[in-house]
């Protein structure tokens, strides 16, 4: 359906009738970005030009994620595994998540809308323009308290954990806390998503139905979401299709 199209304006108008009428609303949507390199190759295009794609369609999917009354969205954009790519590839992502927290600084709307940005994962090991870049963007937006954007670079859910549990055991190493007194607040205490409210939506695109190590902790009780389009292509209305099955389902948290 052709976003310009008559009838995709009217299905996205009622979609966003029937979510404005639903009871349950979305407050964290975590978001993997999947289908890059496979959005490049079916145009024909080098692999890197797909994250370029990608990383255009942030903003777009931002603001919709704000217009839809959502006020904390997690993004995941490199994993700890995807060091292993070609030297070039990396290159490329670490030179595009540059510019886009370097453009953070200058973003009318991530101001207006007062976002708070933070990166989430081993940012030590990223290159250090990225980490300088890093630091500028949080440092700008540290006082905003409407919204919040986490991103996840150079994240992976096991490597969190390993990080949370040798930080818990240092301090058990010093006598600061004993083993009898570790419980899942402790825990949380020590991911990187500290003091953030675990996810209720993640979305996946590209079809891909997994979670590769996503928030592996946080997503205990998320509701899932697979989106059959790559990450370039998603629309707004594959959000609220997606915020729309989200406010359908009952969520147990285990009871």
């Amino acid at each position: 359906m052709n976003i310009l199209s008559p009838a995709y304006k009217l299905y996205k108008a009622w979609l966003k009738r029937q979510i404005k009428n639903g009871i349950e609303t979305v407050q964290h949507l975590g978001i993997i970005l999947d289908g890059n390199r496979r959005f490049a190759r079916e145009k024909g295009l080098d692999v890197w030009m797909g994250h370029q794609f990608g990383a255009a369609k942030i903003n777009a999917v931002l603001d919709w994620c704000w217009e839809a009354g959502i006020k904390i969205v997690t993004i995941y954009s490199f994993s700890t595994e995807n060091f292993s790519r070609s030297l070039q590839e990396v290159a490329e992502i670490m030179k595009i998540a540059m510019q886009k927290f370097e453009e953070i600084l200058t973003n009318p709307k991530i101001h207006s809308r007062e976002v708070r940005v933070k990166a989430i994962g081993r940012v030590q090991e990223l290159p250090k323009s990225v980490q300088e870049s890093i630091a500028r963007a949080e440092e700008a937006t540290k006082h905003y308290n409407n919204h919040f954007l986490n991103v996840a670079i150079g994240y992976g859910g096991r490597a969190e954990l390993v990080d949370a549990f040798r930080n818990i055991a240092s301090l058990i190493e010093q006598g600061q806390i004993e083993p009898s007194e570790v419980t899942e607040r402790t825990i949380e205490q020590f991911l990187y998503t500290s003091g953030i409210p675990d996810p209720d939506l993640i979305i996946r695109t590209s079809g891909e139905e997994r979670l590769s190590g996503f928030l592996l902790w946080q997503s205990a009780y998320s509701e899932l979401y697979f989106a059959d389009v790559f990450w370039p292509e998603f629309r707004e209305i594959d959000l609220l299709r997606a915020i729309r099955t989200y406010q359908r389902r009952q969520r147990r948290f285990g009871s």
